[in-house]
This record gives C-alpha cells, structure tokens and sequence, in this order.
C-alpha cells in the first residue's frame, strides 16, 4: 500500500509539472486547460521580395538610351549585374535605395539582368531577367564641315562668317534632326537652320560673329529616329571659336577692296574684278563674267593654284575667253564655282578697270597679304555687282536676309 501511494502520488506530481498552468489539479472530475505551445511560434516568418526590372522581362526593341532600373519591396537588394555576352554596364545604386545603369546600351543586343536581394531574415535569391533592343535597318553619322570641300577643326578658330555645319552620312527628317542639335554660344545668341539638302543643315546668327565668340555643337542622336528605318550610329559634338571679326568689302565700281578688322579699315588693295558679259560653256551651259555680288566666305587659302578656262567650261581653243593651264600664285577661294582672291601681275588694269573672268586680281604684295592675313570663315562682301552669288554657291548663306534664312 504504501508504495502504491507513493506510486500514486509521483504521478500526480508528473502531471502537475507538466503543464504551465492548471486549474483544479487533483480533483475529481476537473477539466485539464493547460495550453500547448508551438516551439517556433515566435519565429519571424519572411514576406516574398518583389523585384522590379524596367525595361520589363522579355521586352523587345527596347531604346538603347532607356536606363535600365531595378527597384525592391519587402526586402533589400544586394547586388545587380547586367551583361550582353562578355560586356557589362556599369551602374550604381541611387539615393532612394534603387540601382540604375550609368552608360548607353548597345543597338541589337540581349541583355541579362542579374538582381541578387535578401529578405528580411537574410535570406538571399537570384533572379534573372533579359530583353533586347532595337535593332535598326539603318543608321546615321555625321560629320562637322568648314565647308563642303574641308571638314570643322574643333578647337580651331574661323573668321565672322563661318556657319555651323552638320552633314549626316544619309537622308534624315529635318525635324528630328534639327531637334537633335544643341547649338551653345558664349555670348549667347539665337540662330536659324538652312538645309541645303537632306543630308547636310548649316546655322547662322543673325549678324556675322562678334569677335571672340565661342561655339559648341551637340548632336544628340543616338538612340533617335531620325528617319523612316534610320537611328542615330552615335552622339557627336566639336567647338570652334572666333577670331578677330575680319570683314573685307570689294567694290565692283571703284575698283577697290578695303579690309576691316574690328570695325576698323586696315588696309586698301587695288582691284580688278570681273569684266562682265559671258558665253557658253562646251556643254550647254550659260557662263557669266561678272563677280558674284554679295557676301561670300573664304573656303580655302592656296599658296599656288593651276586655273584654266576648263575649268569652267571653255575648252575651245579658238575662243577669246580660253586660256591655258596656269598656276596662279596666293589663292583665296571665295566661292566653289571658282572665284578667288589671287596675284594677276599680268593685269595692268588694277584700280582702274575689270578685267578678270570673275576673280578678283589684285598685285602679288596684296594677294600675299590676304593669304596670309584671312582665315577660313573670314568674309569678302562683293558690292555693286549685277550679279547675285547663289546661296549654295560657297557658302552663301549672308546673302539671305536673316528672316527668310532657312524658307
């Protein structure tokens, strides 16, 4: 009996420790109310990571320059790594806790965009999303012209009258273009388009250049449709500046041309101009002998030149306008169908008579000077002439009136 009672009473003992709590232990027909606690009931329980890519998983055509984002909720992200093959772009996390590419993107190609987040209990997953972008039937470059026969120096300087010059490698819409061109001047100043065709758009200001002036131009096409089929291949840009505001006015009357440099008359040349009149070229065509009239553009500076009546179109020998093939000393080209500045020491008629098959002759001292003296860009304004310079021939854009620039 007595180890039966004592049997009895360690289990209730037992069974008293067993729960936290109970009420009414040892009591006949008492309900047992301990309650059971779960061992991992306390246990913080993760919310899923979200991860958000733009451009979307499985988006095509996307835009090169469209920056690659990704973004997390419930959870912190880790690290990003986007590749196309071998080549990765570079990125960097924001302010905001979200990642962000730093550089263009690449035309045609799949890109893999790796997203490495944890949880909030630590737990870390990698997920992958791709895309590709657009990849364009054709693309357009550029390039920056002093004029069609030599390309822009960046960094170099050009005389008053030098335009802006984009010329795209094929046909481009105008609008688009145009809106792709940031042009900067330092002091500032608006300016108009004039596209000589569809591939190549000058700009000018209102008035020639102020002395000094500086000039940047952005063209920030690439990504950009800039046609039906056609994208930008690139971004591009260069600068030039202005050197001493030289502008030199030639008279069809008075046989003179006087240079002004700043506003300031610098030196008076003996001229003869074009005599006037004109015949027909051995093709066809209608050849005038008058000096454009108008502002025109130095092109280029020659120390020597071969000139011929071929080259304008008067092979025959028998006629009195034909002469030989010559080289022809200290050449200033003022316009492409070719009128120069150049030494005639053969012309007598200097300062008193027009002469000349639509150059402008001057002596040798004065032609050098002018070689030496003008820059590309510089302006040689032709008056009293009755003929007017086309504003493709050279670069003729001064011969427009600012507000009819670019119709």
């Amino acid at each position: 009996m007595i180890i039966g009672a004592a049997g009895v009473a360690a289990v209730a003992a037992t069974a008293t420790a067993a729960g936290c709590t109970s009420t009414g232990a040892g009591k006949a027909g008492a309900t047992d109310t301990t309650a059971w606690v779960d061992p991992v009931a306390n246990i913080e329980q993760a919310k899923p990571v979200t991860v958000t890519v733009k451009p979307e998983a499985g988006a095509t055509g996307v835009s090169p320059v469209e920056p690659i984002t990704v973004s997390v909720t419930d959870g912190t992200l880790k690290t990003v790594k986007v590749t196309a093959g071998k080549a990765e772009i570079e990125g960097k996390l924001q302010d905001d806790g979200t990642w962000a590419s730093t550089e263009d993107l690449a035309y045609g190609k799949k890109y893999t965009v790796s997203v490495t987040t944890a949880d909030s209990v630590g737990g870390e997953k990698t997920e992958d999303v791709t895309f590709t972008t657009l990849k364009p039937e054709n693309t357009a470059k550029v390039t920056f012209q002093a004029n069609a026969m030599t390309s822009l120096k960046e960094g170099k300087t050009y005389g008053a009258g030098q335009p802006v010059i984009v010329a795209f490698s094929r046909a481009v819409n105008k609008k688009a273009a145009e809106k792709a061109i940031e042009i900067t001047t330092s002091p500032q100043v608006e300016g108009k388009f004039w596209w000589k065709n569809d591939t190549t758009v000058h700009w000018r200001p209102a008035k020639y250049w102020e002395a000094g002036t500086k000039i940047k131009v952005a063209v920030n096409m690439y990504g950009v449709k800039l046609g039906k089929t056609t994208y930008g291949a690139k971004n591009a840009s260069t600068n030039f500046k202005i050197g001493r505001q030289l502008v030199a006015i030639s008279d069809n009357r008075t046989h003179m041309t006087k240079v002004y440099i700043d506003g300031k008359l610098v030196r008076t040349m003996k001229s003869s101009l074009g005599k006037g009149g004109g015949t027909t070229g051995s093709n066809g065509e209608k050849i005038s002998y008058w000096t454009a009239g108008g502002p025109h553009v130095v092109l280029s500076l020659e120390r020597k030149h071969t000139m011929s009546s071929g080259s304008y179109g008067v092979s025959d020998e028998s006629d009195p306008n034909y002469y030989a093939p010559m080289v022809v000393d200290y050449c200033t080209r003022i316009s492409y169908s070719g009128e120069f500045l150049h030494a005639a020491p053969w012309n007598g008629a200097l300062g008193r008579e027009n002469r000349s098959h639509g150059c402008i002759n001057l002596s040798t001292a004065d032609a050098k000077w002018v070689y030496e003296n003008f820059l590309l860009g510089d302006i040689l304004d032709v008056t009293n002439s009755p003929r007017k310079l086309p504003i493709w021939n050279g670069l003729g854009d001064w011969t427009v009136s600012y507000d009819r620039y670019g119709d």
